[in-house]
Order: C-alpha cells, then sequence, then structure tokens
C-alpha cells in the first residue's frame, strides 16, 4: 500500500532535517507543509527532495493539516500518516501505527500517549488539559478513545476522500475524530512513545486549550445539534414552567406575585424554546446540506 507521512511545519529548521533523514531511511514518501515559517523550515525540506507545500503565511495546524489531506489523496496515496515536527515522536512507532490499517481492521490509528502501561511522562498540565478535551470529545461516540489531541495518526484512503478538514487550529484533531464517528469509520489506538524535551509548546496553555474546546463544542453542536442543544433547551422548558406554576400557586393564594421565581420561570421558559428551536433548525440544516453532498 502506499504510504506518505505528512508533516505539519513551523519553524522547525532545528528539527525539520533530521526527521525527513529518519523517514528516508525507512523509504517512506514524506509531505512537509511548511506553514509560513520565518526561518528556513521550508527552504531545507525541499532541499532534501520531499513534497513541500507552502502557505505564504502561518494559517495554524489545523489549515497545514487540511493542506496534507488534501495533497494526499491528489498524489492517489493509500494510508497518510501524520507526525509532528517537533522532534518528540519516534520514527520506530509508524510500523505499529501503520498495522491496523494495513490488516483492514480500522480506518483511523490514533497513536496514543495514554494507552500503555508505562505512560508518558506528559506534563501534567498537558495531561490534564488532553483529559478533558478527550473526555469531550467521547460524549459524541460510544467509543473511549483516551488521546483525542494526538498528532500522531493514520488515516486510510477513504478517509482522505470523505473527511475535510476545516478548522484551521489545533481543535482539528478532535474536529476530525468527530466528523469520522459520524460517518462511521473505524478508530482504533495503538500506544506510542513521546519523547519530552523540554516544553516544545509555542501555545500558551489556557488559551490553547480553551480555543481547542471551543472549537470542539462548535463541531459537537454541528455534528449533533438534538443532543448539544435539545437536550439543554428540554432541561430549561422544565425549570421554567415549574417555577411558572410555582409564580401561579402563590399568586392564587396570596395574590401576590414573587418577582424572582417568576422572572426565573419566564427567562428559563425563553431560554428553553430558543435552545429547542435552535436544535430543530441546525438538525434540518446540516441534514439538508448532507443530502446534498
Amino acid at each position: 500500500m502506499k504510504t506518505v507521512i505528512g508533516i505539519p511545519a513551523f519553524n522547525e529548521e532545528k528539527n525539520i532535517a533530521k526527521i525527513i533523514t529518519k523517514l528516508k531511511k525507512l523509504s517512506y514518501s514524506i509531505i512537509v507543509c511548511n506553514d509560513g515559517s520565518s526561518d528556513m523550515t521550508g527552504e531545507i525540506a525541499e532541499e532534501m527532495g520531499v513534497v513541500v507545500i507552502n502557505h505564504p503565511k502561518n494559517l495554524g495546524y489545523g489549515s497545514a493539516i487540511r493542506s496534507i489531506f488534501t495533497k494526499a489523496a491528489e498524489l492517489d496515496y493509500d494510508i497518510l500518516v501524520t507526525f509532528d515536527s517537533d522532534g518528540q515522536h519516534k520514527t520506530s512507532d509508524i510500523k505499529s501505527v501503520l498495522e491496523p490499517i494495513i490488516n483492514q481492521k480500522a480506518d483511523i490509528v490514533i497513536g496514543s500517549r495514554f494507552s500503555n502501561d508505562d505512560p508518558n511522562e506528559v506534563p501534567t498540565y498537558r495531561k490534564i488539559g488532553i483529559k478533558a478535551i478527550t473526555a469531550l470529545a467521547n460524549t459524541t461516540s460510544g467509543k473511549k478513545i483516551s488521546d483525542a489531541q494526538s498528532g500522531f495518526r493514520a488515516y486510510n484512503r477513504e478517509v482522505l476522500k470523505e473527511i475535510v478538514p476545516s478548522d484551521t487550529g489545533m481543535g482539528v484533531s478532535t474536529e476530525i475524530l468527530i466528523k469520522a464517528n459520524s460517518q462511521n469509520f473505524d478508530i482504533v489506538e495503538v500506544p506510542i512513545t513521546v519523547l519530552y524535551q523540554g516544553d516544545t509548546s509555542t501555545h500558551n496553555p489556557a488559551s490553547h486549550g480553551a480555543s481547542v474546546i471551543m472549537s470542539t463544542m462548535k463541531f459537537i453542536s454541528i455534528e449533533h445539534p438534538l443532543k448539544f442543544y435539545g437536550i439543554p433547551g428540554i432541561i430549561f422548558l422544565i425549570v421554567g414552567l415549574f417555577f411558572i406554576v410555582w409564580t401561579i400557586q402563590g399568586f392564587s393564594e396570596t395574590r401576590q406575585i414573587i418577582t424572582n421565581i417568576s422572572l426565573i420561570g419566564i427567562g428559563s421558559t425563553i431560554l428553553g424554546v430558543i435552545l429547542l428551536t435552535t436544535s430543530i433548525i441546525l438538525y434540518s440544516i446540516v441534514n439538508v446540506v448532507r443530502e446534498k453532498r
């Protein structure tokens, strides 16, 4: 099966040559997306003879992944493996990530930092954030993925054809999983080792985590609008009606309206109706769009 390694890279001149050299020794084809780097990342990759996609400016990790998906499909590869450019992934793990797809046991394989008995030394703040985002992503399916933010993955040809990532940031990792679940692609995890050598992240942890969570919630709301908006809508409607009945009952007994209780009742009822209406409208729009594909 034709396999290509896709590497999103931004200002990674210190790592990119070493990674490409290691991958070439394993005879893999390579696509590098130079995401508007201000250093020599793109030039180094071109000099080493790999396929290079150059973004005119830094568009974000998600945009780089989308470009790699598009190029891999255009070049008619059977399997795409996405591989981070910061030097934390081991090329020796590629074989185990490929194996489930080669054996037709999965459509997507995630290299998980948390699925083995000897867990990687992931910084505590990262581990907490990853676990929170993964738990949120898992609400869209009955699966128990342990690492929804891993960038070390393998995708088969069908996934490359059917899924077009749209998120420009780090939320693309969960976006792909949410879309894959809705299209019933088989997803499995295999353990990998990550080499943390200091904090290589260029993102502020708080803003990074918040942006990924917001992005994940956005895609959950699009893929599952009845759950995302409908269930809270029903809860608010029930609460609102309860307080309205309470207000009416109190008025019938005392001829007085308790302002706080009545406002809670009216506000909750209105919010519940808005959420329910939103869920129905969005559900209808999503289904119309899907039927037109």
